[in-house]
């Protein structure tokens, strides 16, 4: 514990937090698309579980850093490319992510919408069980992000608390401005894909930087936020134009 009280511990504290949210926000747009199906008074508890599944999984990895660690042991080889549990994990993952967010854009370009209110115990049980399947892979980036930075578990499970809890304060925000304007959906959705083919190609050992995915998403979040801006000022010119 004394590491968390040292200069170095602290700013490995800060920086390793900074990192887990940032790691984080794939996670929080994926939990927030799926709990918008669910009544509104239902979607705030949700997210929070899910949240805290996704803390007590990377608390879990930590403290099985040993285990972790053979997990990346070579199971079999295709083509000359060995695979472990690990790139297993993350290409399944992956496939898993690619096929949901593509079924969450088909269901939106088609209209499709799903009652609220019908068999929500059986929708909440589902959406959980998929919450639990990506915690499980983005818990894996989050915990070999926090081993590459310190060799201190204490400084690691800080900073993963401290992650979830500023997550789970802000996540309500979050969804309701994602959920409150429908091309963000879609372009929160492309984000994720762009994370699913990057957890494929990795669990296939082809690294791609995520600064360049984060880049340009938040790049395209930046424009879709001036057209957004043109489309309120165009809106409030006809309504001026009317009156």
């Amino acid at each position: 514990m004394e590491a968390l009280f040292s200069v170095d511990g602290f700013i490995a504290l800060l920086t390793l937090a900074f990192l887990e949210i940032v790691l984080g926000i794939d996670n929080i747009i994926f939990i927030s698309i799926l709990t918008n199906r669910l009544p509104q008074e239902k979607q705030a508890k949700i997210r929070n579980l899910g949240l805290a599944l996704s803390l007590i999984f990377r608390i879990l990895l930590l403290f099985g850093i040993s285990w972790l660690i053979h997990f990346q042991d070579p199971l079999f080889s295709i083509l000359g490319i060995d695979l472990s549990g690990k790139d297993l994990i993350l290409a399944s993952g992956g496939l898993f992510l690619l096929w949901k967010s593509t079924m969450e854009i088909h269901k939106k370009v088609s209209a499709e919408e799903e009652s609220h209110h019908i068999k929500a115990k059986t929708a909440a049980a589902a959406i959980i069980a998929q919450i639990v399947m990506i915690d499980i892979v983005f818990s894996f980036d989050s915990i070999l992000t926090a081993v590459g930075l310190t060799e201190h578990l204490s400084i690691m499970i800080t900073a993963v608390i401290i992650a979830i809890i500023i997550m789970m304060l802000f996540s309500g925000q979050v969804s309701r401005f994602i959920n409150s304007h429908p091309t963000l959906q879609v372009l929160a959705l492309s984000f994720l894909i762009l994370i699913a083919v990057m957890l494929i190609v990795e669990g296939f050992h082809q690294h791609v930087p995520k600064g360049y995915i984060y880049f340009a998403v938040f790049f395209s979040l930046i424009v879709e936020m001036i057209n957004m801006r043109i489309r309120k000022k165009q809106l409030q010119k006809k309504q001026n134009k009317t009156e």
